[in-house]
């Protein structure tokens, strides 16, 4: 592949990695808004995410089967077809309806849009390794770096976006203009990427996902860990603390989310530069996860000291918050690169697939686990939660091969 249709699809992949990112990120914060302006406890809220997050488990299990055999074109418009369904479905809620009922139309939507997510996800991170020729380990991780940063800064818009769009246009219209602005994204995928890119000559088995090499199966069950260390204090803890304790309203909590986000996509774009020249294999990487993870945990630790000894808790979260996501944003990008780099293009997305699992069910439970500790402890209880989970994946992550040495 030339360098110019490398870096068209490249484009294209990262413009509809971002379409879609932006209406996650948007739609997170109007579901959590909307509904927490109805009263719902902080538990509730996390039950309405439940679904998005058990469906992005089974959906990075068979979509990167299906990406192998059929192409990653298809499984990036499935990705962006479902997330256009999802917000169909929440533009038709009632508040006329009964709570329960309202409940479990919305974790359904919220079902349709976690398969949206992973199925975009894998299909764009798989993509990069496609479009990358292997002996370019050093563009490999700048791109997946600043795709995966992009992302991110791109969240943090969404979050913006979802507390502006819900304190000025509504909930209903802004479902309606995120629907048309994926739609014209998928109509660029359709006519600019082709319909064989990812497709390999092999046939795998769905089974075969789950065969990874220990590398891979190491590698994930770090994520698993690393995710629920975020959002067990991220998801619901933060945003209801902020609101609760704080006293914020829920457009400066969006705004300051947003915010954070944006900076930690920044960093991420940028690690491969913290990490040295990959190329000339300056730094071990797998070694480098296992560092800045076991740095990560210190942080929730930090915070709760502070809340302990009196210290302002506006100061102490945020300064908390801040320095957490630098340090996640590093953590995060290592991780990124390493699961292409211990995969070869014809299992990366199967492999990708098995990761972005843990993933998946990393955020799991963690969300689980943010409204349940918060309604029964607090946000303490959600900093020590993070902590452990923490020192686990930096544990894991001491078993990581060195990528020069590692089997795909």
């Amino acid at each position: 592949m030339d360098e110019r249709k490398q870096l068209r699809g490249y484009l294209v992949v990262t413009a509809a990695y971002w379409a879609f990112t932006l209406t996650d990120g948007a739609l997170r914060m109007l579901v959590l808004g909307h509904f927490h302006r109805l009263g719902y406890s902080p538990f509730e809220l996390a039950l309405l995410f439940l679904l998005y997050e058990v469906c992005g488990v089974l959906t990075n299990l068979i979509g990167g089967w299906i990406g192998s055999r059929s192409g990653l074109r298809l499984t990036l418009l499935v990705g962006l077809s479902l997330q256009i369904v999802a917000l169909g479905m929440l533009s038709g809620l009632s508040s006329g309806w009964a709570q329960a009922l309202q409940v479990a139309y919305v974790i359904a939507a919220q079902g349709v849009s976690g398969i949206a997510k992973d199925f975009t996800k894998l299909s764009s991170k798989s993509a990069i390794k496609v479009l990358v020729p292997v002996d370019e380990q050093g563009t490999l991780f700048r791109w997946v770096a600043l795709l995966t940063g992009s992302k991110n800064t791109l969240k943090g818009i969404g979050f913006f976006l979802g507390g502006f769009l819900l304190s000025t246009v509504g909930f209903r219209n802004s479902l309606w203009a995120m629907a048309g602005g994926l739609a014209l994204v998928a109509t660029l995928v359709t006519m600019v990427l082709p319909a064989t890119m990812g497709k390999t000559a092999a046939k795998f088995r769905l089974s075969d996902t789950v065969r990874g090499t220990r590398a891979i199966k190491v590698l994930s069950a770090a994520r698993l860990f690393l995710f629920c260390a975020r959002d067990v204090w991220f998801v619901v803890g933060l945003p209801v603390f902020l609101t609760e304790v704080l006293g914020w309203s829920f457009l400066h909590v969006g705004t300051y989310l947003a915010l954070w986000v944006i900076g930690y996509g920044i960093v991420q774009a940028l690690t491969p530069r913290f990490m040295g020249r990959l190329g000339r294999q300056e730094v071990n990487d797998a070694r480098a996860a296992q560092i800045w993870s076991g740095v990560l945990s210190l942080i929730p630790v930090g915070i709760f000291g502070m809340l302990r000894l009196e210290v302002a808790p506006q100061a102490a979260v945020l300064v908390g918050l801040a320095l957490f996501g630098i340090v996640f944003a590093i953590n995060s990008a290592i991780h990124s690169y390493l699961v292409l780099a211990y995969s070869d293009s014809e299992k990366v997305s199967l492999n990708v697939g098995f990761y972005y699992m843990a993933n998946a069910m990393g955020r799991l439970f963690g969300t689980l686990l943010s409204g349940l500790l918060y309604q029964v402890g607090g946000l303490d209880a959600c900093l020590l939660a993070a902590a452990g989970l923490l020192a686990i994946s930096s544990i894991l992550s001491a078993a990581l091969p060195d990528t020069r040495h590692a089997p795909a």
